[in-house]
């Protein structure tokens, strides 16, 4: 099973890749929390150059109550990440599979939760 959904998006810079990506999540009801810019944490800490890599938090707040009235720790999961990174030709996107990330968690509940936010995280995806 593969950890992440992703899309490799052409024809942009990856500032403009990282607004339709916000876009695209905001339209499934996700709000980004969280932005760490891998590229410039490098530089600044380690002084090694690497390419245009971002990583967003990404939470939609009503699933995630839901997933956490069923099991409290879920939140050390959360929230869902989302890595944009230049790659050759594009920028891809890679966001996590939830489904996937919850296998650790014995309650078939909460895997039902998790299988509705993939398919949310797979229709932002494919919209940007």
């Amino acid at each position: 099973m593969s950890y992440t959904i992703n899309r490799t998006i052409t024809g942009g810079t990856f500032d403009e890749v990282d607004a339709r990506t916000r876009a695209a999540l905001a339209e499934q009801g996700f709000g980004v929390l969280t932005e760490i810019d891998v590229k410039a944490t490098m530089k600044k800490k380690l002084d090694v150059e690497m390419p245009d890599y971002r990583i967003l938090g990404a939470c939609n707040p009503g699933m995630a109550h839901k997933a956490i009235g069923m099991e409290p720790r879920v939140g050390a999961m959360l929230p869902c990440n989302v890595i944009l990174r230049a790659v050759d030709g594009g920028v891809e996107v890679s966001a996590i599979d939830p489904v996937a990330s919850m296998q650790a968690i014995d309650n078939a509940s909460l895997k039902d939760v998790a299988a509705q936010v993939r398919d949310m995280m797979r229709a932002a995806v494919a919209a940007i």
